[in-house]
């Protein structure tokens, strides 16, 4: 005797049986039914909320930064298009690069020297003047005036700066105007003119005045630099009417426009009423090299 759900199925051969539409698969298949093949399995969709990260406070922060450093070039750019900014924000600009320069600037750096062979050939040193190639100085009454916080203030003959000990140097002299040349400079150390007229060296500043009218002016740290020269002669000659003479600075650390020619006045000093005659047009008064 066979299990009831062991009987055999009553349903005529040939006729199809009853079959519950809910068992059929979407191609009228049975899934039981091993007559046909089974259908592919299709999953309903299931609609969900995609998953976003959540910003944290401080990722948030970070990012608001980098973003805002991306477009702080833009910015600036913007604010120079603006007439009425540009001149405040030069000025700005300018004197934080001055007082950057003037912070990574050290008294005992030397500025290169280089050998005899490679000093550019006196004739092709540029002459270049601010006003004109000779003030007509006369030499036989030429005399420095120094003046400021020195202890022997007075004017000083050229013989009394050359009685210091001589420097020679064959250093670069570099141009504003995008020249450059080595040349060979001949003179007494600033420094130690300083010491001859007892100079208060704690002050801040040097200003020069010049016979051509010209006027510069020079931070203590620089004037008291090992290269700073009083210079009177050039390629161990006397230093000529268009290059300065009877008495320049040579100031291998310094642009060309800080190397004032002609001098006849010396300050020491600790306020500035005046800087240069470029600085004063809008170039920077530190400009070391």
């Amino acid at each position: 005797m066979q299990p009831e759900n062991d009987k055999p199925d009553a349903s005529p051969v040939g006729e199809p049986k009853d079959v519950d539409p809910k068992t059929l698969n979407s191609d009228n298949t049975s899934p039981s039914d091993p007559a046909q093949p089974p259908g592919p399995i299709r999953a309903n969709p299931v609609q969900s909320e995609p998953i976003r990260p959540r910003m944290t406070e401080r990722r948030f922060a970070q990012v608001s930064r980098r973003e805002l450093l991306k477009v702080a070039p833009v910015l600036a750019l913007g604010a120079f298009a603006i007439p009425r900014f540009q001149q405040s924000l030069l000025k700005k600009g300018l004197a934080f690069s001055d007082w950057a320069s003037a912070r990574l600037f050290r008294s005992g750096h030397m500025a290169p020297t280089f050998a005899d062979a490679e000093v550019t050939p006196f004739d092709k040193f540029p002459i270049n003047g601010y006003d004109v190639d000779d003030p007509g100085v006369i030499f036989e009454s030429w005399s420095l005036t120094v003046s400021g916080a020195v202890q022997k203030p007075g004017d000083y003959k050229l013989a009394q700066i050359q009685a210091l000990p001589r420097t020679r140097q064959n250093t670069r002299h570099v141009c504003v105007e995008g020249w450059d040349v080595i040349g060979r400079f001949g003179g007494a150390r600033l420094s130690d003119f300083l010491s001859l007229v007892g100079a208060d060296t704690s002050a801040r500043y040097l200003t020069m005045t010049c016979a051509d009218d010209y006027y510069e002016s020079l931070d203590m740290e620089t004037a008291l630099h090992p290269q700073t020269l009083l210079c009177y002669e050039m390629y161990n000659q006397p230093l000529t009417r268009e290059h300065g003479a009877p008495l320049r600075l040579n100031i291998p650390t310094k642009v060309g426009y800080k190397q004032a020619k002609y001098l006849t006045d010396l300050k020491v000093t600790n306020v500035l009423e005046k800087v240069g005659y470029w600085e004063d047009q809008g170039y920077s008064s530190f400009y070391s090299l």
